[in-house]
């Protein structure tokens, strides 16, 4: 499908690279095969990290300890690019190098730096990120999770829910109530105390590990805690890493789903004459392409702000909330042209809408992100 307004003109030669370089991998090695795992409810992340670890996807926006040190736009086509293939592959990526190891990058010690970073950069090792609660998801200050002093240790207690990657990780970084404020840890799985059962019967990101996290008295050496952080500017400050490719990665949804819609309509033949000469199909594309490109300039200009050193957390929510709505939007348009074929694996669109019903609420829901922007317009929080 023609870029009609020529957006990756905007991209320089290096981005359109690893634009190149995703979609193809995606092409070859997810494309084929992520229907059956949606279906199958499996994602195979030990084999498909090592090959997204050896083409500097993991953490690939971050410096150093093995990492690609690509700027922000960079990272931003590489999740539109995954998440055209799925949004459980996006998530596997953004979870990994945006909620994983940008804290330990960003808050942890020197220690903590060498010992992780290097593993999970080359999909070694698999992080997952612990903050959302069964009873606290928009309102993590009230986080039931606490850790306590005992002696030079810590103990861990509570549990966290809706973890991406957490029933296969090697370390999930936790954030827990201390005596201090909020504070994050360190944790390997292995340690025990920890465990992490899978969540089943999902009927959206199936192609994606999603379980609990339970810590029962689980012990933690002192120099488990993340030295550079207290409070929740730490949890808050990664999932804006987050949200920035969860902007970027639905555009490329959004694109999967209206490529699927035209090549239909121009193929789908109805009272003698494929469905896309019929005005009204025309009119649904139309649209359609309209709210993609919006999201996609959307995604291109705060990508220029981020790599500009002046992208604000109000911004990613703008963004997150306008392009998840396109994305969405686009991909219900879609399931109306393919009809009864919409709802089959055999296309990619109710995938993707499946899909998208769990990003339009996961890491920061719209209700949440529109008072973010209710705030930003006049002065006045509303959020209690």
């Amino acid at each position: 499908m023609d870029d009609l307004l020529r957006l990756d003109d905007r991209l320089n030669s290096d981005q359109r690279l690893i634009r190149d370089t995703v979609r193809s991998f995606v092409s070859d090695r997810v494309l084929p095969y992520v229907g059956d795992w949606f279906e199958q409810g499996v994602f195979p992340a030990r084999e498909l990290a090592p090959a997204l670890g050896s083409m500097g996807l993991l953490g690939m926006h971050l410096e150093g300890y093995g990492c690609a040190g690509t700027d922000a736009t960079s990272y931003g086509v590489a999740c539109r690019e995954l998440e055209a293939g799925d949004s459980g592959l996006r998530s596997f990526v953004s979870v990994q190098g945006s909620l994983a190891m940008f804290p330990i990058w960003r808050y942890g010690s020197e220690e903590q730096k060498e010992e992780w970073l290097p593993r999970m950069a080359s999909g070694e090792a698999i992080g997952c990120f612990g903050l959302t609660e069964p009873d606290h998801g928009s309102d993590p200050a009230n986080m039931r999770t606490h850790a306590k002093k005992d002696g030079a240790d810590w103990i861990l207690n509570g549990s966290k829910m809706w973890i991406t990657n957490g029933s296969i990780a090697d370390v999930a970084v936790v954030w827990a109530q201390t005596d201090e404020g909020i504070r994050g840890f360190v944790v390997p799985t292995a340690t025990p105390g920890f465990s992490a059962p899978e969540i089943h019967k999902k009927l959206s990101l199936r192609a994606s590990v999603t379980s609990s996290l339970y810590f029962d008295d689980l012990r933690l050496p002192g120099s488990a805690a993340l030295p550079g952080v207290t409070g929740l500017k730490g949890p808050l400050s990664c999932l804006s890493e987050a949200r920035f490719g969860i902007l970027w990665g639905v555009v490329g949804a959004a694109r999967a789903c209206l490529e699927s819609a035209v090549e239909y309509a121009k193929t789908r033949v109805q009272f003698d004459k494929p469905i896309g000469a019929f005005q009204l199909t025309q009119e649904k594309l139309a649209w359609m392409y309209v709210a993609a490109a919006q999201a996609g300039l959307t995604a291109l200009h705060l990508g220029a702000l981020k790599d500009a050193g002046q992208l604000e957390p109000r911004q990613i929510s703008f963004g997150k909330l306008a392009n998840v709505r396109a994305a969405l939007d686009i991909a219900r348009q879609a399931r109306t042209i393919l009809g009864g074929n919409g709802i089959t694996l055999e296309y990619p669109v109710i995938r993707h809408m499946n899909n998208l019903e769990s990003v339009l609420t996961y890491e920061g829901t719209q209700e949440i992100h529109t008072l973010v922007l209710g705030e930003a317009l006049t002065g006045l929080p509303a959020y209690r």
